[in-house]
């Protein structure tokens, strides 16, 4: 009697788990649904399609235990409008529209998608077996599947190619709140209606032209990529024996070390190294470098996640493009003028270090300064010249440089007391006089921004001969500055007849221009760009794309 007393407990847990499971199951949408009459395909259908979508109305969005809608809340929407009747197919026959979309979810890594995200292995499969297989064309179950399939995958990359995949920052100039359910329901309802679903997808995107060289050679590079996975090693590392595991393990995808090897001596390490630099046309020193882990790193796949993260940038900017613009590309080290959809200017240029980054920033350029002086920023002085006055008063005067009070007089530096300033006291100004040695050059461009920056000419211009130009102090440093001012009062001929510029700089004359109209300012960074059909990639000089693609794209599979 003991024992039967103690098993009872037990069926009561077992029958309130079926019940609980029954329970939880109840309404899931059949695997399977045969349907002999081909009359009776379509109104089954439809059946299903609503059990689908009650049923993961009730289930956070899944429809199986594998597949989750991204896009549930549209995809319920229109289903709802239409009355669960089908969107992409008719009988036993998709619609030609079906086939349109199904491509470019086949042809996603041409737009800069992942196919994976429109549920692309899943949706194969379906899409093969309704196409191959006459038995599988009278299963509703799997046209259900398929149809849902399609309606989540539209409406996941319609969003993806309006507003992207990245959270909007500081610089973010789109406005999200008009693209609601409402937009991409219309937008939706357009395509289907008239059949259009490429071209309607395609109004989406950017129209920036830097947009569309990247998307004119994106298919050039996948036509040639390899996509075989590699080993991606985290650098600067904080576990240095899994760093060195990645290392060998990485050099060993590409044959430069023994594969399956676990222990190995530090020589055979270097000359698996030097083997790859070699190889590589780096320097081969056999040593562990960050350029070094940057090229390992530089694989197909990671290319692709850049050209992604930099499509994506270009939706944070306005859908309206202005007639006019100045864009500048921080990883590019180029200014770029628009005038009109026209290319006007494009110039060398030196920007902000790593360790004094150049801002991102929306403004406009305003006004501009011939020989300017330049009255240096306190982070400037604390950092490199107070240590150097300190040591050597004269440095003032080898670099042109005067000290100016609160009441804006010249103070002799002699009889000033350096030992005792510091950031915490300094009642005075430093500036550098006008002329050929300012660091200003002879030119200044200034533009409305809290970082205290500007575009400017320069008096090292040999440095825009330097292949890597992340080397101010956050300033814009631009090579092509006459042009520039050229073109900000090109349309002023009264006051400003030709060459009134240049006689002003070889009278090294003091002006401030204004009165022209504002042209706005874009500072960016943008790491991929398109050149005669083809990809070009720009180092992540600040390390944001690498950011980015950890947070946003690491998890992704190559398909």
């Amino acid at each position: 009697m003991k024992c039967l007393h103690n098993l009872v407990p037990v069926g009561m847990f077992f029958s309130l788990f079926l019940f609980v499971c029954s329970c939880k199951n109840s309404g899931k949408p059949p695997e399977k649904d045969i349907v002999s009459n081909e009359e009776q395909l379509d109104e089954r259908v439809s059946k299903d399609l609503k059990k689908t979508l009650d049923y993961a109305e009730k289930n956070h969005a899944q429809i199986n235990d594998s597949t989750t809608l991204a896009s549930f809340r549209l995809v319920n929407a229109v289903y709802d409008e239409r009355k669960y009747q089908s969107i992409w197919s008719q009988k036993d026959g998709f619609e030609s529209m079906a086939d349109s979309l199904y491509l470019v979810v086949e042809h996603a890594k041409e737009w800069g998608l992942f196919p994976e995200d429109y549920h692309y292995k899943s949706l194969q499969g379906v899409w093969s077996r309704l196409k191959k297989d006459s038995a599988s064309q009278k299963d509703a179950a799997l046209w259900t599947k398929a149809d849902v399939l399609l309606t989540e995958a539209y409406f996941t990359i319609a969003r993806h190619l309006k507003l992207g995949r990245l959270s909007p920052d500081s610089v973010t100039l789109k406005k999200d709140s008009i693209y609601n359910d409402a937009f991409f329901i219309k937008n939706f309802n357009e395509a289907t209606s008239k059949s259009t679903v490429i071209n309607t997808l395609q109004n989406l995107e950017p129209k920036y032209p830097g947009y569309q060289r990247i998307k004119s050679g994106i298919k050039s590079f996948l036509d040639s990529a390899n996509f075989k996975p590699y080993t991606y090693i985290i650098y600067p590392y904080k576990d240095s024996l899994q760093f060195i595991t990645s290392l060998r393990k990485r050099l060993a995808e590409d044959g430069f070390l023994p594969n399956g090897a676990t222990t190995m001596d530090s020589a055979t390490l270097a000359g698996g190294i030097q083997s790859y630099q070699r190889n590589k046309n780096l320097t081969a020193t056999g040593k562990i470098t960050e350029s070094l882990i940057r090229v390992l790193n530089n694989t197909d796949w990671e290319k692709f996640k850049t050209v992604a993260v930099t499509l994506d940038r270009y939706k944070l900017l306005p859908d309206t493009i202005p007639a006019t613009y100045v864009l500048v590309n921080l990883p590019a080290y180029t200014l770029y003028v628009y005038d009109e959809d026209t290319l006007a200017l494009q110039s060398r240029v030196i920007v902000g270090s790593p360790r004094t980054k150049t801002p991102l920033l929306n403004s406009a350029i305003s006004n501009f300064i011939t020989y300017p002086q330049w009255t240096v920023p306190y982070s400037i002085i604390f950092k490199e010249m107070l240590p150097r006055i300190q040591r050597n008063i004269s440095y003032l005067e080898r670099q042109n440089l005067m000290v100016v009070n609160g009441s804006d007089e010249v103070v002799d530096p002699y009889k000033i007391d350096w030992s005792k300033l510091n950031s915490k006291h300094f009642p005075y100004l430093i500036r550098q006089r006008e002329g050929d040695d300012n660091s200003l050059g002879v030119i200044k461009f200034n533009f409305r921004n809290k970082y205290s920056v500007y575009l400017h000419d320069t008096n090292v211009r040999w440095q825009f001969n330097r292949a890597a130009r992340a080397i101010s102090h956050g300033c814009v440093r631009v090579e092509r500055w006459e042009e520039l001012s050229h073109f900000l009062v090109r349309a002023d001929t009264v006051r400003f007849p030709p060459d009134t510029l240049r006689a002003w700089m070889s009278r090294q004359e003091k002006h401030m221009v204004t009165g022209f109209p504002k042209v706005p300012l874009f500072i960016r960074y943008l790491t991929t760009d398109g050149k005669d059909g083809k990809l070009v990639f720009y180092s992540d000089i600040y390390g944001y794309d690498r950011q980015l693609k950890e947070k946003y794209f690491s998890g992704k599979q190559i398909s």
